[in-house]
């Protein structure tokens, strides 16, 4: 029989990853199986036991290719002819690390469990987070894999 966490026995750890020249979309992989619990094997589906992801030195993430000025994102405002298409470079200009956030949302599952997960994500401009106390664990991805920094 499969044994399934229950909610007392949760614990939650907390990762620190440095996104400096990190490619955004295997960052998004990575951030995803960790919030998802994927990475653990006491993985429960339909269950929200991940653990927490700090990003930070979001501004100096990458797109590979030319998809930072010409990839779009669409959103539907609800209303007749209301589509709206913006680029990660004017999303960048606004708020910097809204292309991660979508791009993590888009790799949990949709609805209340999604959601809530991606509550677990917390991004930052610069060096400084305010998550220092609870002692985070650094996660290098260039040790994860070498294509995951774009080296300039």
């Amino acid at each position: 029989m499969t044994k399934f966490t229950k909610k007392d026995q949760l614990t939650s750890s907390w990762y620190e990853i440095d996104a400096k020249n990190a490619v955004v979309g295997r960052l998004a992989t990575v951030i995803s199986k960790i919030i998802r619990v994927k990475n653990k094997t006491t993985f429960t589906p339909h269950m929200d036991d991940g653990d927490f992801v700090v990003v930070k030195n979001i501004e100096q993430i990458k797109f590979t290719g030319k998809k930072f000025q010409n990839k779009k994102y669409y959103k539907h405002t609800g209303y007749p002819g209301g589509i709206k298409e913006t680029t990660p470079e004017k999303l960048h200009e606004k708020k910097p690390g809204e292309a991660l956030k979508l791009a993590v949302k888009r790799m949990l599952p949709g609805g209340v469990l999604g959601r809530k997960q991606l509550t677990k994500l917390k991004i930052y401009s610069g060096n400084e987070h305010p998550h220092s106390a609870q002692n985070p664990r650094v996660i290098e991805l260039s040790k994860l894999n070498s294509k995951n920094i774009i080296k300039n």
